[in-house]
């Protein structure tokens, strides 16, 4: 009980609500603007946190996440165009109400469902993440190496267009994180001859790279090309509206509770397991509001029931992608994938030992994304009109900027060009994963998970060597193994699949945030 307190209280601190409030500020700000997205904030203000404490890092970074969820909704409520691939389905009911002229009505009601559903999956995080640690910690090295291995499956499956596309990125990812010293002999490897590389690839500089300079590449062909649509930039809302237009009352948020719970509870559920991504959650809420709705037909026509749906569901990923990560030391996401580097940046080391040798950071880090559900609540409030101005800045002023900031971001990883360099040829990378339908987001988390992999192989390796029948013994290892395989034959015999849904914005990255 002691260090929950003391957690509690260094999340309390002036200066930490501060980093919190400038997070949930940058990341509602960013998502905001159509085509870029919190997972891609997040990848540039991991650089801007070496000087702070970890609780302040990590609890700025949540905020960023937390905020940059609901600034996606921004953009589809008053363009038609997703701020981020999650807030597609809310656009459906959200854009039929700006024509109605209820565009601060949507933007409300978006909002409040946004945090109800982040303060949802929160409580269930606080209640499971621990007890989850326990059991984790009673797991030896052939179990993680099996929950590892299912984890890598089952992202590749769950993320993108192609099963199979999504598992060569995660093969790619893991074979990438074997880039530096031998775990056991310490020789080099794969380096090239490159003194840089002993210490591995840096995972800071390759995610700016993946996620943000190679979206403003994107987008900067898109306008070179003149494919680039008229979104509507320029529209407002008028004073004179009525002010039961302005506001949702609390009759109307009752009437939207139940959906926010059962979205709340669709986004928990799909948050808990790796890889599947606050995407899917938003479309699977709305499928569900609408299913149980007495009047399915006035969805996509302005219906606040809709939005609710979408944002309850695809908010409740946030802390639920944390269970696997503090738990078990898998990111779920995207979004969690880059907190595992500011993790480590700090000296922490996710997993399930992370709640005996950082208890009072954990505590500390509830109640930061606590914290972070009411202050995104505050902005997000007051600053409707300030967010809805965003949309309209010109991408000529928006890409130097970012650009830059890619570039200060990536060079404060060790002070060196050379992780310039790095971020330079990952955007070109990313830039080609992106046209041929490549999942990043499960490169990436296929780079963050396959480190820890080999070691559990091959500590297990050493373990069974004169007796690798006694796997046999282990209950564990041999259910994992089923899922597994099972997963590889479900990806090799639908190869060619495509998922039915799609964002419309075909140049927004993948989540997994």
């Amino acid at each position: 009980m002691e260090t929950i307190l003391a957690g509690i209280s260094d999340a309390f601190t002036l200066v930490n609500i501060g980093y919190i409030a400038f997070g949930v500020f940058m990341g509602i700000m960013v998502g905001a603007i159509p085509g870029l997205n919190g997972p891609m904030a997040i990848a540039v203000a991991v650089p801007l946190t070496y000087s702070m404490t970890p609780l302040a890092a990590v609890a700025f970074l949540i905020g960023i996440n937390k905020g940059g969820t609901y600034g996606g909704s921004v953009s589809a409520i008053l363009l038609n165009t997703p701020g981020s691939p999650e807030s597609t389905s809310t656009a459906f009911d959200g854009y039929p109400l700006v024509k109605k002229g209820k565009g601060l009505k949507a933007l409300k009601m978006a909002l409040y469902s946004s945090v109800s559903g982040d303060i949802f999956s929160d409580i269930v995080l606080f209640t499971v993440a621990a007890p989850l640690a326990i059991i984790a910690l009673k797991m030896g090295p052939a179990e993680m190496a099996a929950v590892f291995a299912f984890s890598l499956t089952i992202v590749a499956g769950l993320s993108g267009n192609s099963l199979l596309r999504g598992l060569i990125a995660a093969v790619l990812g893991a074979f990438l994180s074997t880039v530096g010293l031998d775990i056991e002999t310490a020789q080099p490897r794969l380096t090239m001859g490159i003194s840089n590389l002993i210490e591995g690839i840096p995972i800071i500089p390759m995610t700016i790279g993946l996620l943000a300079l190679s979206e403003i590449l994107i987008q900067i062909e898109t306008t070179l090309l003149g494919r680039e649509t008229d979104t509507g930039r320029n529209r407002i809302f008028s004073k004179d509206l009525p002010r039961e237009d302005r506001r949702v009352s609390f009759a109307e948020y009752k009437s939207c509770l139940r959906t926010i719970v059962r979205s709340a509870l669709i986004g928990t559920g799909v948050g808990a397991v790796p890889g599947i991504g606050a995407i899917v959650a938003g479309f699977l809420g709305y499928g569900a509001a609408k299913r149980a709705s007495k009047n399915p037909e006035e969805f996509g026509t302005g219906k606040l029931e809709g939005i609710a749906a979408t944002e309850a569901a695809n908010s409740a990923v946030i802390g639920a992608n944390l269970i696997p990560l503090l738990a078990l030391g898998i990111p779920g996401s995207l979004s969690a994938a880059i907190l595992i580097g500011a993790f480590l940046m700090h000296g922490v080391d996710p997993g399930p030992l992370i709640f005996q040798e950082h208890g009072r950071l954990v505590y500390g880090i509830f109640a930061a994304m606590f914290l972070a559900n009411w202050i995104n609540f505050a902005i997000g409030n007051f600053g409707l009109r300030f967010f809805a101005l965003l949309v309209s800045v010109p991408k000529a002023i928006i890409h130097p900027i970012l650009v830059i900031f890619c570039i200060a971001g990536a060079y404060a990883n060790g002070n060196a060009m050379f992780s310039v360099a790095v971020m330079m040829v990952f955007a070109v990378v990313g830039y080609f994963m992106r046209k041929m339908d490549f999942s990043f987001a499960t490169f990436i988390i296929g780079f963050a998970l396959g480190s820890t992999f080999e070691q559990s192989v091959r500590q297990s390796v050493i373990l069974f060597k004169d007796q690798p029948l006694e796997l046999f013994q282990h209950p564990i290892v041999l259910f994992f193994t089923a899922l597994t395989v099972f997963s590889l034959w479900r990806i090799a015999r639908t190869k060619n699949r495509i998922a039915p849904v799609r964002s419309p914005d075909t140049t927004a990255p993948d989540n997994g945030s």
